[in-house]
């Protein structure tokens, strides 16, 4: 059966889109355990009064194979000691489907991570596309000081794995501030390598 085109008419101030059919928030206190000064952190949120990080809207058409999920995230600017802002972030379920992003507002990074640990940045700004490929677990850091907007899209039955990043007591790297409006990578004291047989349960194709 034909579904009908459906149109999205993305706001790139305020990071909504018309059209979705569902929203979720992330306030600072869910991103717990995130941050590598975890006394900063809960005082931050407690002194702001628990802000919303993050927001996604998407349209969702379903989740079989061949048709795609697309929508918006926007992400607000702001620091936990010397670590920005950043999304949970996550390995597809079926790891082998990709997923692009599209800046529209703002100062961004993705950070990416392949299963054996190798670090890929790639900044995102306005009107530019990151392809993350499949396989690559992957987070978005906001390094600006406005909302960081970004159009996504990725295969409807590509699912999310948020826990691989736990596992591993967070990502081999830190994106830190270095102090004159940039920022550094710096290695993660408590990463904890995946084991081969990990790595090998992910690199496969998926049905």
């Amino acid at each position: 059966m034909l579904r009908e085109p459906v149109t999205s008419i993305v706001d790139a101030n305020s990071g909504g889109m018309s059209g979705n059919t569902g929203r979720y928030e992330k306030r600072l206190s869910d991103l717990s355990g995130l941050y590598e000064n975890a006394a900063a952190h809960a005082q931050l949120t407690q002194k702001l009064g628990d802000p919303v990080v993050y927001a996604v809207e998407d349209f969702r058409p379903g989740d079989h194979a061949g048709d795609l999920i697309y929508g918006i995230t926007r992400m607000s600017p702001g620091r936990i000691g010397d670590e920005f802002f950043l999304t949970r972030g996550h390995i597809h379920a079926k790891a082998d489907r990709p997923e692009i992003y599209y800046g529209q507002k703002g100062k961004g990074l993705m950070q990416l991570e392949s299963p054996e640990g190798e670090t890929r940045i790639v900044e995102i700004g306005p009107q530019s596309i990151c392809y993350v490929p499949p396989y690559w677990i992957h987070r978005s850091i906001n390094v600006g000081d406005e909302d960081l907007v970004m159009l996504f899209a990725y295969p409807s039955d590509s699912g999310q794995d948020y826990g691989i990043i736990e596992a591993s007591n967070g990502m081999r790297h830190r994106v830190k501030t270095d102090g004159n409006g940039g920022w550094i990578l710096v290695e993660n004291r408590d990463y904890r390598p995946r084991s081969s047989d990990t790595v090998a349960a992910l690199m496969k194709r998926y049905a």
